[in-house]
């Protein structure tokens, strides 16, 4: 079941009469009047034996149930670069109900921390996400720390974590303040998220909070405080508490078949986790971009719902992701945040877009109403109606950064059909149509958009997944044309169709979407629809549109559609080693790397980058 929709409340800026941060909301300082960065010393890292119980380990994971304005976070990260026996990742999920902006927290955080850690708080602040509620995750330090913020209430989020805690940081406003950080049902969730001997600290020393922690199963002692205060809390989780094993990392090459945006995104976040990656597409005979050559735009662009639902939170963090994941590549390849501008159809279609914008209060930094005279002056055309301005609307060349995805270090490609899979002797074999051992992997992911039916078929497993069995394919085209520089804009255009900014000598509009097609290629019908939609966009007559037309070029391709228009991203329940991820619809480039993220993190047993209603809504079906 999805999470019913909270608008997210930011924090204010407060101080009490010694220069503490404060929360007027809650009435309570943020951290001892003492210091932040002792008390987190003190309290956090001593508490949960740190740096001792992560050294000599792959990973370690912590969780923090008020991340408020970051002390505790940053002693945590400097502790960690500063141990030469440090684990080589370090993952941090760290909730916040009412986080600071990044201005608010670059004026309460920065002046008051020594020199030490400023650079620290530098890289925290540049990388901190605006503020919309969900999860959001960071990396730094080569992505050998992670960290998830989720930004929302506490008890309503820890429900949503995928993640195997190894220490607690029990950090909120005092229980008579704020209840909800130290109640029972949140401390089961807690139980729920731990590895077999987590551990927990707090400077709360509480009778109710110490038994409710003992109640959820947690073997609770006192040690000494900090400061002012004479005693802290700290806790082991005990060891009859039944916890799910932590997945094994997968040994050996991950393959993947299917060389498009599914499996080349796929193929990119594993390899910068370390994973050797094999991917087979017998396209690549024509070239590591073959599945979008000739393609030279397309557009990611978040939706937006009155109840923000699953889509709209999918498409939020896909672009997110895609943004974030992406940046590292080669210039060509990188996707241009430009903005996307979608201009209300008429006056009706306005007031509903603005009842939801209200209704949601997303920061206008990143989606903003502009009424009709903003929206006639960004587009250089007389408009009668407002519109959506998406602050994120990004725009990307997808051959080069097909490529650049495909050539990362770590990903082996492969020009060969997979025509069937074998599971036997804790592996799987790749086949050829000639029945010839292609090769053997621990771990597939099927990433080959409507081709998966056919090669699931070849397995036992089909039968599970009737959603995949019910995947239909809708062809599609984008044209090319060459308009006037008095219609030329350097953001996207968006409304029943779309036009993206000049690439190459020419504007990309589209797009088509032809049910029970035979083949998917450029027509002269497929021009006219695109067309008849650039006609309406750009308020001109069809015949100076179709003038406008690049000498008939454009691009067409094929959209894997499921049940729902969801993708279908994760391992296919029951079956060892079998992944999807396929059925992305018209949002390729939207799945592509928050796909490869999701599978990474699981496969590591990492934290999740996604909620666990999103993961359930995408789930293999």
């Amino acid at each position: 079941m999805a999470i019913s929709f909270e608008p997210l409340i930011a924090a204010g800026v407060a101080f009490d009469e010694a220069g503490t941060p404060i929360s007027a909301r809650y009435g309570d300082v943020y951290h001892a009047r003492m210091g932040a960065l002792a008390q987190a010393e003190h309290v956090f890292l001593r508490g949960n034996q740190l740096p001792a119980r992560w050294q000599g380990r792959t990973s370690f994971t912590v969780c923090e149930t008020g991340f408020g304005l970051g002390h505790n976070f940053l002693a945590l990260w400097q502790a960690w670069r500063s141990d030469p026996q440090r684990s080589k990742h370090l993952h941090v999920v760290s909730f916040e109900a009412h986080p600071f902006s990044k201005e608010d927290m670059a004026l309460v955080l920065l002046p008051r921390l020594p020199a030490l850690f400023r650079p620290l708080a530098t890289q925290l602040l540049a990388a901190w996400p605006v503020l919309l509620p969900g999860l959001h995750r960071l990396e730094f330090e080569n992505a050998d720390l992670t960290l998830t913020l989720a930004f929302g209430r506490v008890e309503k989020l820890a429900r949503q974590i995928d993640a195997h805690v190894d220490a607690y940081f029990l950090d909120g406003f005092a229980p008579q303040k704020n209840p909800e950080m130290w109640s029972p049902r949140l401390f089961g969730q807690l139980v729920r998220m731990a590895r077999t001997g987590a551990t927990a600290a707090s400077w709360c020393c509480a009778g109710s909070v110490r038994r409710a922690l003992a109640e959820a199963g947690f073997l609770v002692s006192k040690a000494p405080g900090f400061g002012d205060k004479r005693e802290m809390t700290v806790a082991t989780l005990r060891a009859c508490v039944r916890r799910d094993a932590v997945p094994a990392r997968p040994q050996g090459a991950v393959a993947v078949v299917g060389g498009g945006l599914a499996g080349a995104g796929i193929a990119h976040s594993l390899a910068l986790k370390g994973y050797a990656v094999t991917v087979f597409d017998a396209a690549f005979e024509r070239g590591l971009e073959a599945s979008h050559k000739g393609h030279k735009a397309a557009a990611l662009t978040p939706l937006i719902s009155r109840d923000d639902d699953i889509r709209a939170r999918l498409s939020r963090a896909g672009v997110f992701r895609a943004l974030q994941r992406w940046q590292e590549l080669p210039e060509a390849a990188r996707p241009v945040r430009c903005g996307t501008l979608e201009a209300a159809a008429d006056a009706q279609g306005a007031r509903e877009r603005q009842i939801t914008l209200a209704r949601l209060s997303f920061p206008e930094s990143w989606v903003a109403w502009v009424d009709a005279a903003d929206v006639s002056r960004r587009l250089g055309l007389a408009r009668s109606e407002g519109g959506v301005f998406f602050a994120d609307g990004l725009w990307v060349r997808p051959e080069p950064l097909l490529r650049s995805l495909l050539e990362t270090p770590g990903v082996t490609c492969r020009a060969v059909h997979v025509n069937s899979l074998e599971f036997a002797e804790s592996s799987w074999c790749l086949r050829d149509i000639g029945g010839r051992e292609l090769a053997r992997a621990s771990t597939v992911v099927v990433a080959n958009a409507l081709a998966a039916k056919e090669l699931l078929a070849t397995t036992p497993y089909a039968d599970h997944l009737p959603g995949l069995a019910g995947m239909q394919a809708l062809a599609g085209q984008v044209s090319y044309f060459a308009l006037p520089p008095s219609l030329r804009r350097d953001l996207i255009q968006a409304a029943q169709g779309y036009c993206l900014p000049e690439v190459d000598g020419v504007s990309v509009a589209g797009g088509t979407y032809v049910a029970d097609a035979v083949r998917s290629e450029v027509t002269r019908q497929g021009h006219e629809a695109v067309i008849d939609k650039l006609s309406v966009l750009l308020c001109v007559p069809v015949a100076d549109v179709r003038y406008w037309l690049h000498e008939s070029q454009g691009w067409a391709g094929w959209r894997a559609v499921a049940t729902g228009r969801l993708p279908l991203i994760g391992p296919v329940a029951q079956v060892p080693g079998l992944w999807l991820a396929c059925a992305y619809g018209s949002r390729g480039l939207t799945w592509s790397a928050l796909a490869g993220d999701v599978i990474a993190a699981r496969l590591s047993g990492e934290p999740s980058p996604l909620e666990r209603d999103l993961l359930r809504a995408i789930a293999p079906r």
